[in-house]
């Protein structure tokens, strides 16, 4: 088993940054891939962001592309998501997910391990 903590969500204006972090602890010695995902009230999660498992490869949803980066420090076993020029539809509950698959996928039903989320509210 693999338990998942976010952490870093809060209140920012729009315009502003935030930096979200995943910590990993269990069962982590394996190539898991990680994956950020939102949801929003009334509004389906939806996917952010993933990376690989070797760090190699990472995934954007269009929406977030040129303003997030996601990085992993295995060494930590963290993966972070650097969120910038945030806008208020960035406005979420933003979950990490693990997956031993170790491709950086944008299913989330190939996610086998799941965070409690953090919240993220991005003021006009």
């Amino acid at each position: 088993q693999v338990q998942l903590v976010e952490s870093g969500g809060g209140l920012v204006q729009a315009g502003g940054s935030l930096r979200l972090s995943c910590a990993a602890s269990g069962r982590t010695s394996g190539p898991y891939a990680v994956g950020w995902f939102r949801q929003a009230p009334g509004k389906e999660r939806e996917f952010v962001a993933a990376i690989s498992w070797n760090g190699r490869i990472t995934r954007y949803a269009d929406s977030v592309k040129g303003r997030f980066t996601i990085s992993r420090d295995d060494a930590k076993n963290t993966v972070l998501l650097q969120m910038n020029s945030l806008k208020p539809e960035d406005t979420a509950v933003y979950y990490c997910a693990a997956t031993p698959i170790g491709a950086a996928t944008r299913v989330a039903n190939f996610y086998a391990y799941w965070g409690q989320g953090t919240q993220v509210t991005v003021s006009s």
